[in-house]
């Protein structure tokens, strides 16, 4: 019901401009009734507008700057591109690519890259291609470096907690600031526990790609760590996101899991190595019902998220920028309003459709009139 002060892309405390300073405001926006809130985070996106993160190609850097200007429509202010399971070439070449960035008026900031796979399991493999599928042989971390080629700009890594040698693994990844997450497993609770133990913090798509819940042995879906769900009314029930949501309303993190398609008419896109076919907002593995990522935007799964659970405004907006950023640990910068964190936030209406998209306090997208 206030102001929000900017300057020099930091959110101020006004105190501190009228009483030491004197001053007052430059630029005052009249923002109508609209909710402020803070910048999206989406730590799980593949790629969209055509664009797939796990593929090499030449013109790797305009591809992700094009999806990073296109996302900045849909509230998201920072990043993680997503790569799933590929053979060691494909990092050793997109991986160099993925630098760490500010965001701006070119496109949402990029906080490093979420690797999902390639070491997960066979039987929950979901959308991964299982030739690709790797195992931690003797030299278990050494094995993840010679297979992602360096973990320079990596910021999460999904892997399987019941693979043997994944907690020295987890234990190396966490001490080098990698946040481990678990998924694509049919682990046990007891395996998921290990993993916790050893450092891991995060599920990827909680129910999608692990054994579901058995009331004697819960598997990871019992852990309720910090989790990712995606909201698009396909991947989850509504029920099972009201339940989720119930249980650790705190520790839900939103994500997209976009692939190249979202944004894109219906049809024949890829993912990784495979090729994707999209029926609406389905998305499956092409003559399969295997789902394989998302095509919805980030506001939408928002909305999705305060729909079908009734919870208030704040804990929607708080799901998809608060609780990523203390996921990544970055909740001292991004992910509030707070005095002193970097000013990305969102201008939504009522119904929570973004209006304006504002990175280190520039304007770096609006709705024009005709709302497109």
């Amino acid at each position: 019901r206030e102001d929000l002060w900017v300057r020099e892309g930091k959110i101020l405390n006004p105190e501190k401009l009228f009483f030491d300073e004197k001053g007052s405001a430059d630029i005052q926006l009249d923002c109508k009734d609209s909710i402020i809130a803070p910048g999206f985070i989406d730590v799980q996106i593949n790629g969209g507008f055509g664009v797939d993160f796990s593929l090499a190609t030449d013109d790797f850097k305009s591809g992700i700057d094009l999806v990073s200007q296109k996302i900045l429509s849909h509230g998201v202010t920072s990043f993680c591109p997503t790569l799933v399971t590929s053979p060691p070439s494909v990092y050793h070449q997109v991986l160099p690519q993925i630098g760490v960035r500010n965001g701006g008026a070119h496109g949402a900031g990029i906080l490093g890259a979420h690797l999902e796979g390639p070491f997960i399991s066979k039987e929950k493999k979901g959308a991964h291609p299982e030739h690709c599928l790797r195992t931690f042989e003797a030299g278990a971390f050494q094995d993840l470096l010679a297979t992602y080629g360096s973990l320079d700009c990596v910021r999460i890594v999904t892997l399987a907690p019941e693979m043997q040698r994944s907690s020295e693994v987890i234990r190396e990844l966490t001490k080098r600031g990698i946040c481990v997450s678990l998924g694509h497993s049919v682990a046990n609770l007891s395996q998921a526990e290990e993993a916790v133990q050893h450092g891991a913090t995060f599920i990827t798509h909680l129910f999608n790609a692990m054994l579901p819940f058995h009331h004697r042995d819960p598997g990871i879906v019992g852990l309720l760590t910090i989790y990712g769900m995606i909201s698009d009314g396909i991947h989850t029930n509504p029920a099972a996101l009201r339940i989720a949501h119930r249980a650790h309303p705190k520790g839900l993190v939103l994500v997209t899991d976009a692939i190249a398609g979202m944004g894109l008419a219906p049809g024949r896109h890829t993912l990784g190595q495979q090729v994707v076919e999209i029926d609406g907002l389905n998305t499956y593995i092409a003559g399969t019902k295997t789902l394989s990522g998302s095509v919805a935007t980030m506001d939408t799964c928002v909305r999705h998220f305060q729909e079908a659970t009734g919870c208030s405004v704040e804990t929607a907006l708080e799901a998809a920028s608060l609780h990523p950023a203390q996921l990544l640990g970055i909740e001292h910068k991004k992910g509030t309003l707070n005095y002193d964190s970097d000013a990305d936030f969102l201008v939504l209406n009522n119904d929570l459709y973004v209006q304006a998209t504002y990175i280190a306090g520039e304007e770096v997208w609006r709705q024009d009139a005709s709302g497109m």
